[in-house]
């Protein structure tokens, strides 16, 4: 099983859109095992972009990351990663696929609703910045066999 942090942005925020992207994740059989509702500090947006650091768009970045709260969680499935960036489509709304959270929900190419993390490196970075020792649930869920062929004893 692999964890992936997603944001739901500050525009996702506003527009009343968190339920529909949840649901989303849940429906796909992805288990949520972190939540947080939070508003991101200047030290922690910076912390989180600072690979951007130096680059045109960081610092409007920065400042609509820390401009109305964001939903953060923690998702947990079998290729979670990439499963959760193949959900959320193209970077840009303008260019996502109808049937991604992007490609649905978004037009904008700056305000573009969700962050995923990239790869198990940037996902296990990014969870630390977000979710303290004991934020993150560990749970057995009764679906397991419903949403994974559990015949071979492992998720497939």
């Amino acid at each position: 099983m692999e964890t992936t942090l997603i944001i739901l942005k500050p525009d996702a925020v506003q527009r009343g859109l968190m339920g529909r992207i949840i649901s989303r994740f849940v429906e796909k059989g992805l288990q949520i095992v972190g939540a947080k509702f939070m508003q991101i500090t200047q030290k922690i947006a910076e912390k989180h972009y600072a690979d951007h650091v130096g680059k045109p768009f960081y610092e409007s970045l920065v400042r609509f990351m820390t401009s109305s709260p964001v939903l953060v969680l923690a998702i947990r499935g079998v290729g979670a990663i990439a499963i959760c960036r193949k959900m959320m489509g193209a970077t840009f709304g303008s260019n996502a696929e109808p049937g991604t959270i992007r490609g649905d929900f978004g037009v904008s190419n700056s305000f573009n609703l969700i962050h995923g993390s990239d790869s198990p490196e940037a996902a296990q970075k990014e969870l630390g910045i977000f979710f303290a020792d004991g934020e993150i649930i560990d749970h057995d869920r009764s679906i397991e066999p419903w949403v994974y062929d559990m015949t071979g004893g492992e998720p497939e």
